[in-house]
């Protein structure tokens, strides 16, 4: 299984990001979305990225170039067909990404792997929606992408053999690590990180602590980069409500309730950076705790 082009669902956050590894790492990339708009933002970004990368000396001026060239966009599912590895990255809704699967299969090659960048959406039973459950896997990304070093590689019940291999050459290519995990909910990365960040948004939700005190105690405290509301904002509120409802419905175990506050954030639109405003206000020069 010969991988030299990728086509990428979704130019948001992660997918960008995924082009641009990608891209750097040599293959062909094609990069889709329903919005033009998105498609311009994230090749701007990416061109920003790589000038980063370039001016810290840990690419070269002919490496973004050459990365860059590689990349093409389109709105059309359909275009995707000769790509030898398709990643869906689009948001953490099942229904969206089984409407994504469903569109683009018609136009696939035979051979053409499938992969998803879900988050905690069992694998087995997205594959199950397709003509090729044993070339589907999933490959979770971590953000921001071109600097996180791990891809989580998770095997559905009918993934083979040699698909999981293909993906471990793949993964290795890019200059990330791989760390298998069975097809759980939220798998291993989310399966241990959300419920803590769940933790602490009720240890605000019963004024054990506010958003200040709750951050500054677990960096301080445990040597974390970034709190977990800031963190919780980072990733985005609704995405970190999404994975806390698999891993509640899927485990049907109380200590993965996600908690009401969290709720109440999401369904006021206050989802995080991406909003301006989640358990801090980012309208301003510096982010402001909201409680």
């Amino acid at each position: 299984m010969e991988i030299t082009s990728v086509g990428i669902v979704g130019a948001g956050q992660m997918g960008n990001g995924i082009a641009h590894v990608f891209a750097l790492a040599g293959y062909d990339v094609l990069l889709t979305d329903v919005s033009h708009e998105a498609l311009d933002k994230a090749l701007a970004l990416i061109d920003r990225n790589l000038e980063r990368q370039a001016s810290r000396g840990k690419i070269t001026a002919e490496d973004r170039t050459a990365a860059l060239g590689r990349i093409a966009t389109t709105q059309r599912l359909a275009d995707l067909g000769n790509c030898d590895l398709i990643i869906e990255a689009a948001t953490e809704r099942e229904a969206v990404k089984q409407a994504i699967f469903a569109e683009v299969l018609p136009h696939l090659k035979p051979s053409t792997i499938l992969a998803t960048n879900t988050s905690s959406i069992s694998i087995t039973r997205l594959a199950s929606r397709t003509d090729r459950p044993e070339r589907f896997i999933g490959l979770h990304f971590m953000n921001p992408v071109p600097v996180m070093q791990l891809v989580e590689i998770i095997r559905g019940i009918a993934t083979d053999g040699a698909t999981y291999e293909a993906m471990l050459k793949v993964v290795e290519r890019i200059g990330k690590t791989s760390a298998s995990a069975e097809d759980f909910p939220a798998f291993i990365v989310n399966r241990i990180l959300m419920p803590m960040i769940n933790e602490a948004v009720y240890a605000l939700y019963e004024g054990v602590g506010n958003v200040k005190s709750i951050d500054e105690s677990m960096k301080l405290g445990a040597n974390h980069p970034m709190g977990p509301l800031e963190l919780a904002d980072f990733i985005g509120l609704d995405t970190c409500l999404a994975i806390m409802n698999v891993l509640h419905e899927g485990l049907a175990d109380t200590k993965y309730r996600p908690c009401p506050l969290m709720t109440k954030y999401v369904e006021a639109g206050w989802l995080g950076r991406k909003t301006g405003r989640g358990f801090y206000d980012y309208r301003g020069e510096t982010p402001v705790p909201t409680r």
